[in-house]
């Protein structure tokens, strides 16, 4: 990727066009939407980003990057922290990104940009594991173990956030509480047996 013009000026293009599209979705937002918005010519967004596909790929990963930080950041502090972290990251998730995952999926959904909505996952497959490896001490529970709930919580934030569908986000949160009750009974066993 070629990445022209001044750094600080790309990414504020790349997030303003994101929220543009986001507002908008993906078939009615046109280029002129977009460089009004970023306050610039068509050809001025064309020299930073070759094309509307190459700000719709850039803006679409470097945003939703940002999402899974924020997401992140809010993390449990420890094992005791967990419910909160249940209880309210769906319905923050739903206020502050819906509109972000409804157009994401509409990005990574299209068979014109599949290819970099699987670029795009691996990367989320290094970052969730790199989440799991600081949250393992914290929480006491295996790094492995810790990716595969991410990976099943941030699912059910993500069809909350597009659906608001109240009764299957409870079914898999108690899906994701029992589990993490007996993976936890699990290990204070083996702790006692240990000793």
């Amino acid at each position: 990727m070629n990445e022209r013009g001044i750094p600080e000026r790309r990414i504020a293009f790349l997030e303003t066009c994101f929220d543009v599209f986001c507002e908008n979705g993906l078939e009615n937002t046109s280029l002129k939407m977009l460089a009004d918005a970023c306050g610039v010519t068509n050809g001025n967004l064309l020299y930073y980003f070759g094309s509307k596909d190459g700000i719709i790929i850039e803006a679409t990963a470097h945003c939703m990057a940002k999402v899974e930080d924020d997401f992140m950041a809010r993390a449990p502090k420890d094992f005791a922290d967990i419910e909160r972290f249940l209880r309210e990251m769906p319905h923050l998730t739903a206020k502050l990104h819906g509109s972000k995952y409804r157009f994401m999926y509409q990005v990574y959904a299209s068979p014109k940009y599949r290819e970099h909505g699987k670029e795009f996952f691996r990367g989320v497959n290094v970052r969730y594991l790199r989440y799991a490896q600081l949250l393992s001490g914290k929480l006491g529970l295996p790094v492995e173990l810790i990716q595969g709930m991410t990976y099943l919580f941030v699912r059910a934030c993500v069809h909350f956030a597009l659906f608001e569908d109240e009764d299957y986000l409870e079914l898999e949160l108690n899906a994701i509480r029992v589990s993490l009750r007996a993976i936890a009974a699990g290990i204070g066993h083996e702790r006692e047996e240990t000793r």
